[in-house]
Protein backbone atom coordinates (compact mmCIF):
# COMPACT_ATOMS: atom_id res chain seq x y z
CA UNK A 1 0.00 0.00 0.00
CA UNK A 2 1.21 3.24 -0.84
CA UNK A 3 2.20 5.56 2.72
CA UNK A 4 1.54 8.96 0.86
CA UNK A 5 -1.72 11.09 2.12
CA UNK A 6 -3.92 11.23 -0.65
CA UNK A 7 -4.96 13.88 -2.73
CA UNK A 8 -8.49 15.54 -3.31
CA UNK A 9 -10.54 14.43 -4.83
CA UNK A 10 -10.47 11.17 -4.00
CA UNK A 11 -10.42 8.59 -6.96
CA UNK A 12 -12.07 5.84 -6.64
CA UNK A 13 -9.28 3.43 -6.50
CA UNK A 14 -7.54 5.84 -3.85
CA UNK A 15 -11.56 5.63 -2.14
CA UNK A 16 -11.08 1.41 -1.96
CA UNK A 17 -7.42 1.94 -0.73
CA UNK A 18 -8.58 4.26 2.17
CA UNK A 19 -11.25 2.08 3.11
CA UNK A 20 -9.01 -0.69 2.90
CA UNK A 21 -6.34 0.63 5.01
CA UNK A 22 -9.05 2.00 7.49
CA UNK A 23 -10.81 -1.62 7.96
CA UNK A 24 -7.09 -2.74 8.56
CA UNK A 25 -6.23 -1.47 11.69
CA UNK A 26 -8.01 -2.55 14.29
CA UNK A 27 -10.36 0.17 16.20
CA UNK A 28 -12.65 -1.93 19.36
CA UNK A 29 -14.01 0.71 21.40
CA UNK A 30 -11.74 1.88 23.68
CA UNK A 31 -8.40 1.29 21.43
CA UNK A 32 -9.54 3.55 18.90
CA UNK A 33 -6.01 5.97 19.06
CA UNK A 34 -4.06 4.15 15.57
CA UNK A 35 -7.34 4.68 13.71
CA UNK A 36 -7.41 8.39 14.84
CA UNK A 37 -3.61 9.16 14.30
CA UNK A 38 -4.27 7.59 10.50
CA UNK A 39 -7.94 9.72 9.63
CA UNK A 40 -5.90 13.09 10.96
CA UNK A 41 -2.83 12.20 8.63
CA UNK A 42 -5.16 11.83 5.75
CA UNK A 43 -7.77 14.35 6.51
CA UNK A 44 -4.93 16.68 6.77
CA UNK A 45 -3.25 15.53 3.65
CA UNK A 46 -6.77 16.48 1.95
CA UNK A 47 -6.47 20.17 3.27
CA UNK A 48 -8.67 19.75 5.73
CA UNK A 49 -8.57 21.97 8.95
CA UNK A 50 -7.50 18.81 11.42
CA UNK A 51 -7.25 18.03 15.02
CA UNK A 52 -7.64 15.61 18.08
CA UNK A 53 -10.25 16.40 20.45
CA UNK A 54 -9.30 15.10 24.14
CA UNK A 55 -11.47 12.10 23.78
CA UNK A 56 -9.70 10.96 20.41
CA UNK A 57 -12.27 12.58 17.79
CA UNK A 58 -11.40 13.32 14.87
CA UNK A 59 -12.72 16.69 13.34
CA UNK A 60 -11.34 17.89 9.83
CA UNK A 61 -13.11 21.11 8.38
CA UNK A 62 -13.32 22.82 4.81
CA UNK A 63 -14.65 26.68 5.21
CA UNK A 64 -14.44 29.29 8.22
CA UNK A 65 -15.60 28.22 11.53
CA UNK A 66 -18.19 30.72 11.55
CA UNK A 67 -19.99 29.67 8.70
CA UNK A 68 -23.19 27.55 8.17
CA UNK A 69 -22.08 23.67 8.57
CA UNK A 70 -22.70 20.27 7.26
CA UNK A 71 -21.45 18.20 9.11
CA UNK A 72 -21.07 14.41 8.46
CA UNK A 73 -20.11 12.11 11.28
CA UNK A 74 -19.29 8.24 11.66
CA UNK A 75 -17.63 6.27 14.59
CA UNK A 76 -14.20 4.76 14.15
CA UNK A 77 -14.61 1.98 16.70
CA UNK A 78 -15.42 -1.38 16.66
CA UNK A 79 -16.78 -4.73 18.02
CA UNK A 80 -14.18 -7.26 18.55
CA UNK A 81 -13.84 -10.15 16.23
CA UNK A 82 -14.52 -10.37 12.43
CA UNK A 83 -12.98 -12.15 9.44
CA UNK A 84 -9.40 -12.15 8.67
CA UNK A 85 -8.80 -8.29 6.06
CA UNK A 86 -9.21 -9.28 2.36
CA UNK A 87 -10.19 -8.46 -0.77
CA UNK A 88 -12.53 -11.37 -2.44
CA UNK A 89 -13.37 -10.01 -6.18
CA UNK A 90 -16.22 -6.69 -5.39
CA UNK A 91 -16.43 -6.98 -1.50
CA UNK A 92 -14.33 -6.26 1.28
CA UNK A 93 -13.97 -8.45 4.19
CA UNK A 94 -12.85 -6.94 7.93
CA UNK A 95 -14.35 -6.12 11.08
CA UNK A 96 -15.84 -2.56 10.62
CA UNK A 97 -15.84 -2.67 6.71
CA UNK A 98 -19.70 -2.03 7.62
CA UNK A 99 -19.99 -0.98 10.82
CA UNK A 100 -18.79 2.06 10.53
CA UNK A 101 -15.90 2.45 8.61
CA UNK A 102 -17.53 2.16 5.17
CA UNK A 103 -20.10 4.83 5.95
CA UNK A 104 -16.71 7.04 7.44
CA UNK A 105 -14.56 5.90 4.34
CA UNK A 106 -17.37 7.17 2.37
CA UNK A 107 -18.17 10.45 3.63
CA UNK A 108 -14.21 10.93 3.77
CA UNK A 109 -14.53 11.03 -0.01
CA UNK A 110 -17.81 12.75 -0.10
CA UNK A 111 -16.38 15.62 1.42
CA UNK A 112 -13.24 16.10 -0.48
CA UNK A 113 -15.75 15.90 -3.67
CA UNK A 114 -18.85 18.13 -2.45
CA UNK A 115 -18.47 21.59 -4.86
CA UNK A 116 -18.50 23.90 -1.41
CA UNK A 117 -19.55 27.37 -2.37
CA UNK A 118 -18.32 30.05 -0.33
CA UNK A 119 -19.53 30.68 2.97
CA UNK A 120 -20.14 27.37 3.84
CA UNK A 121 -18.14 24.66 5.95
CA UNK A 122 -17.91 21.23 5.49
CA UNK A 123 -16.76 18.98 8.48
CA UNK A 124 -16.02 15.04 8.12
CA UNK A 125 -16.19 13.79 12.53
CA UNK A 126 -14.77 10.30 12.89
CA UNK A 127 -15.72 9.94 16.62
CA UNK A 128 -14.56 7.08 19.84
CA UNK A 129 -17.29 4.90 21.42
CA UNK A 130 -20.47 4.41 19.61
CA UNK A 131 -20.37 0.92 20.12
CA UNK A 132 -20.45 1.61 24.46
CA UNK A 133 -21.41 4.79 25.55
CA UNK A 134 -21.38 7.19 23.05
CA UNK A 135 -18.28 8.98 24.88
CA UNK A 136 -17.21 10.82 21.44
CA UNK A 137 -21.01 12.07 20.22
CA UNK A 138 -21.69 13.49 23.62
CA UNK A 139 -18.14 15.20 23.62
CA UNK A 140 -19.05 16.45 20.39
CA UNK A 141 -22.41 17.91 21.41
CA UNK A 142 -20.65 19.94 24.20
CA UNK A 143 -17.82 21.20 22.04
CA UNK A 144 -19.17 21.52 18.07
CA UNK A 145 -21.79 22.80 16.12
CA UNK A 146 -23.49 22.16 12.63
CA UNK A 147 -26.59 23.31 10.87
CA UNK A 148 -27.49 20.00 9.36
CA UNK A 149 -26.14 16.30 10.15
CA UNK A 150 -25.59 13.17 8.25
CA UNK A 151 -24.58 10.30 10.67
CA UNK A 152 -22.98 7.50 9.11
CA UNK A 153 -24.08 4.21 9.19
CA UNK A 154 -24.82 1.40 7.16
CA UNK A 155 -28.24 2.11 5.79
CA UNK A 156 -27.34 0.46 2.25
CA UNK A 157 -26.64 2.56 -0.68
CA UNK A 158 -30.51 3.31 -1.57
CA UNK A 159 -31.98 3.76 2.08
CA UNK A 160 -32.34 6.56 4.49
CA UNK A 161 -32.67 5.98 7.81
CA UNK A 162 -35.18 8.29 9.84
CA UNK A 163 -35.39 7.23 12.97
CA UNK A 164 -33.94 4.86 16.21
CA UNK A 165 -35.56 3.40 18.76
CA UNK A 166 -34.36 4.48 22.22
CA UNK A 167 -32.74 2.26 25.25
CA UNK A 168 -32.82 2.53 28.76
CA UNK A 169 -30.78 0.15 30.80
CA UNK A 170 -30.71 -0.50 34.33
CA UNK A 171 -29.31 -3.22 36.95
CA UNK A 172 -31.65 -4.57 39.42
CA UNK A 173 -29.45 -6.11 42.66
CA UNK A 174 -30.84 -8.07 45.21
CA UNK A 175 -29.02 -9.17 48.29
CA UNK A 176 -30.68 -12.02 50.70
CA UNK A 177 -29.71 -13.42 54.26
CA UNK A 178 -27.66 -16.02 54.60
CA UNK A 179 -30.12 -19.35 54.28
CA UNK A 180 -29.54 -23.12 54.33
CA UNK A 181 -30.99 -24.57 50.64
CA UNK A 182 -33.46 -26.51 52.44
CA UNK A 183 -34.98 -22.91 53.67
CA UNK A 184 -38.00 -22.60 52.18
CA UNK A 185 -36.71 -18.69 51.79
CA UNK A 186 -36.50 -17.84 47.92
CA UNK A 187 -32.69 -16.88 47.79
CA UNK A 188 -31.42 -14.07 45.75
CA UNK A 189 -30.66 -16.12 42.46
CA UNK A 190 -34.51 -16.87 42.67
CA UNK A 191 -35.58 -13.24 43.91
CA UNK A 192 -34.02 -11.96 40.67
CA UNK A 193 -35.37 -14.83 38.38
CA UNK A 194 -38.92 -13.71 39.28
CA UNK A 195 -38.16 -10.72 39.11
CA UNK A 196 -37.46 -10.66 35.49
CA UNK A 197 -40.38 -13.01 34.84
CA UNK A 198 -42.44 -10.16 36.39
CA UNK A 199 -41.00 -7.67 34.46
CA UNK A 200 -41.86 -9.66 31.46
CA UNK A 201 -45.76 -9.86 31.84
CA UNK A 202 -45.62 -6.27 33.51
CA UNK A 203 -44.27 -4.92 30.09
CA UNK A 204 -46.83 -6.87 27.92
CA UNK A 205 -43.62 -8.56 26.01
CA UNK A 206 -45.04 -10.71 23.17
CA UNK A 207 -48.52 -9.22 23.52
CA UNK A 208 -48.06 -5.53 22.94
CA UNK A 209 -49.91 -4.20 19.40
CA UNK A 210 -48.19 -2.28 16.36
CA UNK A 211 -45.45 -1.89 14.88
CA UNK A 212 -41.73 -2.89 16.66
CA UNK A 213 -40.61 0.62 16.61
CA UNK A 214 -43.63 1.48 18.80
CA UNK A 215 -43.11 -1.38 21.48
CA UNK A 216 -41.22 -1.46 24.40
CA UNK A 217 -38.71 -4.49 24.48
CA UNK A 218 -36.97 -5.22 27.59
CA UNK A 219 -33.54 -7.85 26.79
CA UNK A 220 -31.74 -9.89 30.23
CA UNK A 221 -28.44 -9.27 28.74
CA UNK A 222 -26.50 -10.42 31.97
CA UNK A 223 -26.98 -12.14 35.08
CA UNK A 224 -25.25 -13.39 37.63
CA UNK A 225 -25.84 -15.21 41.49
CA UNK A 226 -25.88 -16.85 44.45
CA UNK A 227 -27.83 -17.59 47.82
CA UNK A 228 -27.07 -14.11 48.92
CA UNK A 229 -26.22 -12.18 46.14
CA UNK A 230 -27.73 -11.66 42.75
CA UNK A 231 -27.98 -8.72 39.85
CA UNK A 232 -29.80 -8.96 36.40
CA UNK A 233 -28.94 -6.20 33.61
CA UNK A 234 -31.80 -5.00 31.37
CA UNK A 235 -31.55 -3.90 28.35
CA UNK A 236 -35.02 -1.64 27.11
CA UNK A 237 -35.61 -0.63 23.67
CA UNK A 238 -37.78 2.24 24.11
CA UNK A 239 -40.29 3.48 21.28
CA UNK A 240 -40.80 7.59 21.22
CA UNK A 241 -42.39 9.51 23.60
CA UNK A 242 -41.28 6.78 26.52
CA UNK A 243 -41.45 8.12 30.11
CA UNK A 244 -38.75 6.72 31.44
CA UNK A 245 -39.17 8.27 35.15
CA UNK A 246 -42.25 6.83 35.09
CA UNK A 247 -41.62 3.52 33.82
CA UNK A 248 -38.51 3.06 36.15
CA UNK A 249 -40.64 4.19 39.57
CA UNK A 250 -42.87 1.04 38.37
CA UNK A 251 -39.98 -1.14 37.94
CA UNK A 252 -38.55 0.13 40.91
CA UNK A 253 -42.44 -0.66 43.18
CA UNK A 254 -42.31 -4.06 40.80
CA UNK A 255 -39.11 -5.39 42.28
CA UNK A 256 -39.99 -3.93 45.84
CA UNK A 257 -42.89 -5.90 45.83
CA UNK A 258 -41.29 -9.13 44.89
CA UNK A 259 -38.42 -8.47 47.44
CA UNK A 260 -37.50 -5.82 49.63
CA UNK A 261 -33.76 -6.20 49.21
CA UNK A 262 -33.66 -5.20 45.31
CA UNK A 263 -32.43 -2.01 43.77
CA UNK A 264 -32.92 -1.02 40.48
CA UNK A 265 -29.43 1.36 39.09
CA UNK A 266 -30.14 2.92 35.97
CA UNK A 267 -27.31 2.20 33.51
CA UNK A 268 -28.10 4.31 30.57
CA UNK A 269 -31.12 6.08 29.34
CA UNK A 270 -31.16 7.69 25.69
CA UNK A 271 -34.11 8.39 24.21
CA UNK A 272 -35.68 7.01 20.85
CA UNK A 273 -35.36 9.99 17.90
CA UNK A 274 -37.15 10.34 14.71
CA UNK A 275 -37.26 13.41 12.17
CA UNK A 276 -39.56 12.88 8.97
CA UNK A 277 -38.80 12.11 5.19
CA UNK A 278 -39.25 16.18 4.66
CA UNK A 279 -36.26 17.17 6.85
CA UNK A 280 -33.66 18.83 4.78
CA UNK A 281 -31.33 16.08 4.83
CA UNK A 282 -33.55 13.05 4.43
CA UNK A 283 -34.51 15.06 1.53
CA UNK A 284 -31.63 15.98 -0.16
CA UNK A 285 -30.39 12.00 0.80
CA UNK A 286 -33.41 11.23 -1.13
CA UNK A 287 -33.23 13.02 -4.31
CA UNK A 288 -29.49 11.96 -4.73
CA UNK A 289 -30.28 8.33 -4.13
CA UNK A 290 -33.28 8.90 -6.79
CA UNK A 291 -31.01 10.94 -9.59
CA UNK A 292 -28.18 7.45 -9.32
CA UNK A 293 -31.01 4.25 -8.81
CA UNK A 294 -34.03 5.37 -9.47
CA UNK A 295 -35.82 4.39 -5.85
CA UNK A 296 -35.46 5.15 -2.40
CA UNK A 297 -36.38 3.90 0.79
CA UNK A 298 -36.98 5.36 4.22
CA UNK A 299 -36.60 3.31 7.12
CA UNK A 300 -36.38 3.31 11.16
CA UNK A 301 -34.18 0.88 12.81
CA UNK A 302 -34.45 -0.67 16.18
CA UNK A 303 -30.96 0.05 18.15
CA UNK A 304 -29.12 3.05 18.90
CA UNK A 305 -26.85 4.94 17.06
CA UNK A 306 -25.30 8.60 17.70
CA UNK A 307 -27.87 9.79 15.63
CA UNK A 308 -29.81 9.84 19.42
CA UNK A 309 -27.56 11.80 20.91
CA UNK A 310 -26.93 14.66 18.09
CA UNK A 311 -30.54 14.68 17.40
CA UNK A 312 -32.46 15.61 20.18
CA UNK A 313 -29.61 18.11 21.37
CA UNK A 314 -28.90 19.93 18.49
CA UNK A 315 -32.77 20.37 16.87
CA UNK A 316 -31.40 20.81 13.50
CA UNK A 317 -31.92 18.94 10.00
CA UNK A 318 -30.45 15.39 10.08
CA UNK A 319 -30.60 11.73 8.85
CA UNK A 320 -28.23 8.67 8.85
CA UNK A 321 -26.88 6.79 5.87
CA UNK A 322 -23.82 4.99 4.71
CA UNK A 323 -23.32 1.83 2.50
CA UNK A 324 -23.37 -1.66 3.75
CA UNK A 325 -26.60 -4.30 4.54
CA UNK A 326 -26.81 -3.68 8.51
CA UNK A 327 -27.73 -6.91 9.05
CA UNK A 328 -23.57 -7.97 8.47
CA UNK A 329 -23.02 -5.61 11.64
CA UNK A 330 -21.21 -7.56 14.36
CA UNK A 331 -21.02 -10.70 11.80
CA UNK A 332 -17.63 -13.28 11.66
CA UNK A 333 -18.40 -12.78 8.04
CA UNK A 334 -18.85 -9.08 8.27
CA UNK A 335 -18.22 -7.65 4.46
CA UNK A 336 -19.31 -4.83 2.20
CA UNK A 337 -19.55 -4.47 -1.24
CA UNK A 338 -16.99 -2.27 -2.85
CA UNK A 339 -19.45 -0.88 -6.27
CA UNK A 340 -21.93 -0.43 -3.25
CA UNK A 341 -19.39 1.84 -1.23
CA UNK A 342 -18.46 3.65 -4.34
CA UNK A 343 -21.73 4.26 -5.40
CA UNK A 344 -23.00 5.64 -1.84
CA UNK A 345 -19.92 8.22 -2.05
CA UNK A 346 -21.19 9.54 -5.25
CA UNK A 347 -25.06 9.67 -3.41
CA UNK A 348 -23.27 11.28 -0.46
CA UNK A 349 -21.59 13.92 -2.49
CA UNK A 350 -24.51 14.76 -4.64
CA UNK A 351 -26.52 15.30 -1.27
CA UNK A 352 -23.54 17.43 0.56
CA UNK A 353 -23.81 19.79 -2.75
CA UNK A 354 -27.50 20.16 -2.43
CA UNK A 355 -27.15 20.94 1.18
CA UNK A 356 -24.26 23.47 0.81
CA UNK A 357 -26.17 25.68 -1.80
CA UNK A 358 -29.26 25.20 0.79
CA UNK A 359 -27.20 26.66 3.40
CA UNK A 360 -25.24 29.09 1.12
CA UNK A 361 -28.68 30.66 0.13
CA UNK A 362 -29.63 30.40 4.09
CA UNK A 363 -26.36 32.47 4.95
CA UNK A 364 -27.23 34.87 2.52
CA UNK A 365 -31.34 35.46 2.95
CA UNK A 366 -31.33 34.54 6.59
CA UNK A 367 -34.40 32.70 6.62
CA UNK A 368 -33.74 30.79 9.70
CA UNK A 369 -33.42 27.23 7.52
CA UNK A 370 -32.48 25.07 4.74
CA UNK A 371 -34.57 26.08 1.67
CA UNK A 372 -36.41 23.41 0.03
CA UNK A 373 -34.63 21.22 -2.50
CA UNK A 374 -35.46 21.09 -6.25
Amino acid sequence: MRERALAAAVTDAEAVELLHRMVGIASVSGSEDDLGLFLAAQLAGLGFDTHRDEVGNVIGALGDADAPTIMLLGHMDTVPGGPPLRIDGDRLYGRGAVDAKGPLAAMIVAASRANRPDGVRIMVVGVVDEERDSVGAHKIVATQRADAVVIGEPSGAGTVVVGYKGVLRFACSVRRPQAHTSSPEPTASEVAARFWQSLLDFTGTGAQDGPVFQQLSPTLVRMSGTLIDAELVVSCRTPMGFDATAFLADVAKLALSIDAGTEITVLEDTPAVRTSRADPVARALARSIRDRTGDVEFKVKLGTSDMNVLGPAWQVPIATYGPGDPHQDHTPDEHIVLSEYLLAAQILTDAVDRLATGLAALSTSHLGRIPSQT
